[in-house]
């Protein structure tokens, strides 16, 4: 095969499917990005892949037809989102575009932009089709009475855990060193003996953008915290902040360019250092309140209501929810590694000794847990485990919606196989056989 032939073979069109096509480039970015995600791709077929592109143009094609709308800005967001992430993965914007074989931001970008297009466009119509199924506790009952026997899912062992979380405590002096230091970098800046970008780099510690001289691209919808985005939009081109506090710290900003909704900007994070005696107290302190609950004094409840520094936890007496079901229920396999570490050879009822901790900004605090319940493994109950059949039932309904819809519009709808694709065997009737 000559090399004219190979390329055509690479840039060629795999299929269409209503107003789209599938190009076998687009089934090579696929392997590109299950092999990014670590997943082993040697026995994933391109017949598979080809399926799923045709499944999610299909989408696509209909969200449109259906007046379904995604815009410029959302796709702008969610490639800056994603270029950040994966520059903090790989380490430099340019290395990300070697990966993807782009020569710069603008080429990237503008393959991208479609393909962020289409599959915002598919995820939306996959939505609508199933946002109006719901489920009955009949129809709960039904699934669970037509699983056969040997087949009833097992329930992992779960656990309900509660915690008391205590921070050493940071005092309005070191605030203020942090303070007076952002407060010297902006007069440094000011004065022209520095760039805001060389200062970002040697002292930000924000690990997203310290090493790009503290950029970032945002605009109002950008998920950053609210007192970081209200000082961002209130600036003018050039201007500095003065320096403000987050969750995170202290910042100034610098806004380098405003476009239209968007702000590029760069800043630095400081954050205020913990002092050896306020880790002592702390560390004291959390001892004490474990040893009263021992005693008899308090109950862990009590102790979580009154004394937890966790401001999510603490007014439900300390009881930690499962951010996937906002249940009080964790199934012990898929706990977080290190909090399984932390629960792992205590019975119901018993509370762990002192451990420590940090948050995601890497500040160190103190805590105990307790176990205040926890089921074996078994057999799926329909009574005690009621909500866990309810979410598979639904799920199997939505499923069966739209493979229903699936059918119905790969009937109605252009679509076309070419090539050696013709000879794939798929879950759907795509050949229309």
């Amino acid at each position: 095969m000559t090399t004219a032939q190979n390329k055509q073979k690479v840039d060629g069109v795999a299929a269409v499917v209503g107003d789209f096509i599938v190009l076998d480039s687009d089934i090579d970015l696929m392997y590109m990005e299950l092999q990014a995600q670590g997943i082993d791709t040697k026995n994933i077929t391109r017949c598979e892949l080809l399926g799923n592109q045709l499944e999610e143009k299909l989408f696509a094609h209909q969200a449109i037809q259906d007046s379904i709308v995604v815009t410029d800005e959302e796709v702008n967001q969610f490639i800056d989102q994603q270029l950040n992430s994966m520059v903090e993965q790989i380490g430099s914007k340019q290395k990300v575009y070697d990966y993807y074989k782009k020569k710069d931001e603008q080429d990237f970008r503008s393959y991208f932009s479609e393909i962020v297009k289409m599959n915002k466009l598919s995820s939306q119509m996959k939505r609508k089709i199933v946002d109006d199924v719901t489920i009955t506790p009949e129809e709960v009952k039904q699934f669970y009475n037509g699983i056969p026997k040997d087949e009833i899912p097992t329930i992992g062992a779960e656990i309900e855990i509660a915690q008391i979380t205590i921070q050493p405590v940071i005092t309005k002096e070191d605030k203020q060193i942090v303070i007076d230091k952002l407060k010297s970098i902006k007069k440094d800046i000011l004065d022209g003996t520095s760039s805001f970008t060389s200062k970002a780099v040697i002292y930000s510690e924000d690990p997203g953008s310290s090493s790009n001289g503290g950029y970032y691209k945002i605009n109002k919808k950008t998920q950053f915290v609210k007192e970081f985005k209200e000082v961002a939009f209130r600036l003018n081109e050039g201007e500095i902040s003065e320096p403000f506090e987050t969750e995170f710290g202290f910042h100034i900003i610098q806004v380098d360019k405003i476009i239209g909704q968007d702000v590029e900007l760069r800043h630095i994070l400081i954050s205020p250092k913990v002092t050896t005696q306020a880790v002592k107290d702390a560390s004291a302190k959390i001892e004490d309140i474990k040893a009263k609950i021992e005693r008899g004094e308090i109950t862990f409840e009590e102790a979580a209501k009154t004394s937890s520094d966790d401001k999510d936890t603490k007014n439900n007496g300390g009881v930690l929810l499962n951010p996937r079901t906002s249940e009080p229920k964790f199934e012990v396999s898929k706990l977080d590694p290190s909090l399984y570490n932390q629960v792992n050879g205590l019975n119901q009822g018993d509370v762990s000794q002192v451990l420590v901790d940090q948050t995601p900004q890497g500040s160190k605090f103190f805590k105990i847990l307790k176990i205040n319940k926890k089921t074996e493994e078994h057999k799926a109950d329909f009574s005690s485990d009621y909500l866990k059949i309810k979410e598979l039932a639904l799920t199997d309904k939505q499923f069966k919606q739209v493979a229903k819809w699936m059918t119905e519009n790969i009937e109605k709808n252009y679509v076309k196989i070419n090539g050696e694709y013709k000879n794939c065997t798929f879950t759907n009737n795509w050949l229309k056989k």
